[in-house]
């Protein structure tokens, strides 16, 4: 079956946020959180190294909704359900329709951090893959070095599968980093199709 016509939800719920894909319009919000979360979030963040511009954001949010339409990456926004505010940005990327595999990424504004936020999105993002598109298996990839992205996974039941060892540059290109693979599968599994 083509990808293009598996059914996911454009907007998903939880007890305290909405996540919905990105629209036109939204790269000035992204943007904005982007800049006052810089000095958290340039150190593991390849798209941060040179601050994009509110022009190169709102490109971002509209190929996001493309690659969605299209079913070649999930990505969702994050919203405070009560007040809401943008909050970050999640999604399965590097996504395997025909394995079920889906590899989740994900960013918070620094305002709205230790909250545990992200860990709900991912949460919401876990069970959407492996339940409602019948995924084997969800993948967390992180630096080593980066404690409070591992602290997610962990609390979420994700298993460390292994370390890769000086595996990738840092994103600032001046040494190699350590990658963490954590994942959940799922041993039945529905097949689209």
């Amino acid at each position: 079956m083509d990808p293009i016509h598996i059914d996911v939800p454009y907007v998903l719920h939880t007890k305290r946020l909405i996540l919905r894909r990105p629209e036109a319009g939204d790269g000035g919000m992204i943007n904005e959180a982007v800049h006052r979360s810089e000095q958290q979030l340039k150190p593991w963040l390849p798209f941060v190294q040179e601050m994009p511009s509110i022009e190169d954001t709102e490109s971002s949010a509209r190929q996001a909704h493309t690659d969605f339409t299209a079913r070649k990456k999930l990505r969702y926004l994050v919203f405070h359900k009560k007040k809401g505010d943008f909050i970050g940005s999640t999604g399965l990327h590097n996504i395997d329709w025909e394995v079920g595999k889906f590899e989740v990424g994900y960013w918070i504004d620094t305002k709205w951090s230790g909250h545990g936020y992200m860990r709900e999105s991912v949460r919401e993002l876990t069970r959407l893959a492996l339940e409602d598109l019948g995924g084997a298996r969800v993948e967390i990839r992180c630096e080593r070095a980066h404690e409070k992205s591992r602290r997610i996974p962990e609390q979420l039941g994700y298993q460390l599968e292994g370390i890769l060892r000086m595996e990738d540059l840092s994103v600032d290109g001046r040494c190699l980093t350590d990658t963490c693979i954590y994942a959940k599968v799922q041993e039945r599994r529905k097949k689209h199709g």
